[in-house]
């Protein structure tokens, strides 16, 4: 590990400033049965059982020998994402916050996120995952509508998922229910339940995601009939806004909805190109140096990751994002925020001058896609809606 510490700090062209803020990823990947939608390094559960103790050992493993790579930086954010982290015991969580608290300096008050899903739930786990230290539980609803759940091959149905945000609310003063749009056969009648429905428990964070159909998933194989054309998901995303801002949730990414006081912390620093390490199967994680940004990747197999984390091997590989691509790496993050970006953060985080951009600022203006002052650059209305032609300005060129 000190030659891999000495090679990120050796000489090289870029020139970053003070390190910016650093969180912490761990991933659980295992869930009840794989959703067809679904591309996150998700694992149906062993027949057998979670090997919990062991994928913990492997975990704290994994978190010892990275900590030469982050030494003394303090740490603003916990997720604990997956797969579905719930299918953890919460003596098994309280083992890993025990374990990533007696290792890294977390902030006074910093945020500690658990993933939940509605078929995971029981009456009082919720409050024992609090009583371990998470502080902020995202609830994976994605509709209240027992058609829609089964079209999508989500284990739970409406009456859990009501369940669940109800024991949410009784023990966190801040949630998140997670929901999605323009799903099969779905109009906008049912999506204006799901969103009354969703707004009735007065969230203080809403996330709400356009259906996709990704690569290397059952949906790609055999897409879902009735999916949404889109002029219907435009309006839909228009009842979106339109009811959100009429319950005082104030749109600040593109798929972020909160009240005052209840932006997620962990996921602003992804947005606003902080630095954060990813342990767990698959995890990602991206560090900066004086002079490079390194990202990194774990094994992804489960099987594979706990046999090479506890010999010491747990990252698969590293790479240096190469200059001519921080642009679009910083864009692809920082254009999601309604606010935009300060442009000495760009500079701070790159390692590159405002005039690397200069040319793709002065198109995306002239498109409408953005405004811009002598500090800032933000997404204009049309440029949230034509987002990834907006980032794909800043592309390197060919």
């Amino acid at each position: 590990m000190d030659d891999l510490v000495s090679r990120y700090l050796r000489p090289g062209t870029l020139q970053l400033g003070e390190s910016p803020p650093l969180s912490l990823y761990v991933h659980l990947p295992w869930c009840l049965a794989k959703c067809p939608y679904c591309d996150f390094n998700s694992h149906a559960s062993p027949a057998g059982g979670l090997p919990e103790q062991r994928y913990l050992d492997a975990l704290i493993a994994d978190l010892e020998a990275a900590l030469p790579l982050v030494w003394g930086r303090p740490v603003v954010s916990v997720f604990i994402g997956g797969g579905t982290p719930s299918l953890f015991s919460p003596e098994g969580i309280d083992r890993l916050l025990a374990a990533i608290r007696a290792r890294l300096p977390l902030e006074a008050g910093s945020e500690v996120t658990l993933e939940a899903n509605p078929g995971t739930f029981e009456r009082e786990r919720f409050k024992a995952f609090r009583a371990a230290g998470v502080t902020r539980l995202s609830i994976g609803v994605q509709s209240f509508d027992d058609t829609m759940l089964g079209r999508l091959g989500r284990v739970h149905d409406g009456a859990q998922a009501r369940a669940a945000i109800e024991e949410a609310a009784e023990a966190f003063d801040t949630f998140n229910i997670d929901l999605m749009y323009a799903l099969p056969g779905q109009g906008l009648a049912q999506l204006e339940a799901d969103l009354a429905t969703a707004l009735s428990y007065r969230p203080p964070h809403l996330s709400i995601y356009h259906l996709t159909i990704e690569p290397n998933t059952r949906f790609a194989v055999q897409p879902p009939p009735a999916l949404a054309d889109d002029d219907l998901a435009s309006d839909m995303l228009d009842l979106i806004v339109e009811r959100t801002a009429a319950a005082d949730l104030k749109r600040y990414e593109v798929s972020a909805f909160a009240r005052e006081g209840h932006r997620c912390r962990h996921n602003l620093n992804y947005w606003q190109f902080g630095d954060y390490l990813g342990i767990g199967a698959g995890a990602h994680g991206k560090l900066s140096y004086p002079h490079r940004v390194l990202r990194q990747v774990r094994w992804r197999e489960p099987q594979r990751y706990m046999a090479e984390a506890l010999a010491g091997r747990a990252m698969s590989n590293d790479d240096e994002v190469p200059r001519a691509q921080l642009p679009f790496e910083f864009m692809l993050n920082a254009l999601r925020l309604r606010e935009g970006f300060a442009l000495a953060d760009f500079t701070a985080r790159t390692g590159l001058a405002v005039t690397a951009i200069a040319r793709p600022l002065a198109e995306a203006e002239a498109r409408g896609l953005i405004a811009r002052d002598f500090e800032r650059v933000w997404p204009t209305a049309r440029g949230f809606d034509f987002l990834s032609d907006l980032q794909s300005l800043f592309l390197a060129p060919a």
